[in-house]
């Protein structure tokens, strides 16, 4: 008989597999009207384009040497973190960004290119904003 040896990260898949099912079992025990949230604290308002942005979001490209031009966002509810919409739109745009710190604007979202009419879009198709509170400036 040859004895086969299991490598640690197989055994750790088979643990945390056969936790998943426990705690799967351990949820379906506690019946289909069972909620999470307290019973005293009221259900936390969903943060939609009307509850989160008053204010314009003024998106501009701004000219840098030759053909290179900086795409800025700014007016940004404070809310809403700002360093995630930076990941998504760097992500989904494929350029690089960063958030600027300004005293008179607050925290501005640069974007490298002239990314004006995707970054609108962008924040209208992810809730952040409505289309009447965006203003792209030089289009």
């Amino acid at each position: 008989a040859r004895l086969v040896r299991a490598s640690s990260a197989h055994v750790h898949f088979l643990n945390t597999r056969k936790s998943k099912l426990l705690m799967t079992d351990a949820l379906d025990s506690l019946g289909p009207n069972f909620s999470f949230q307290d019973d005293d604290k009221p259900a936390k308002e969903s943060n939609t384009a009307d509850s989160v942005q008053s204010n314009y979001i003024h998106i501009r490209s701004q000219q840098r040497n030759g053909r290179k031009s900086l795409t800025t966002i700014q007016g940004i509810n404070p809310k809403i973190n700002k360093k995630v919409i930076l990941k998504e739109c760097k992500k989904k745009f494929n350029c690089n960004g960063t958030i600027v710190d300004d005293p008179d604007l607050g925290q501005v979202i640069q974007l490298q290119g002239d990314q004006r009419k995707v970054v609108a879009q962008f924040l209208i198709d992810e809730k952040i904003a409505k289309r009447d509170v965006i203003k792209v400036h030089g289009s």
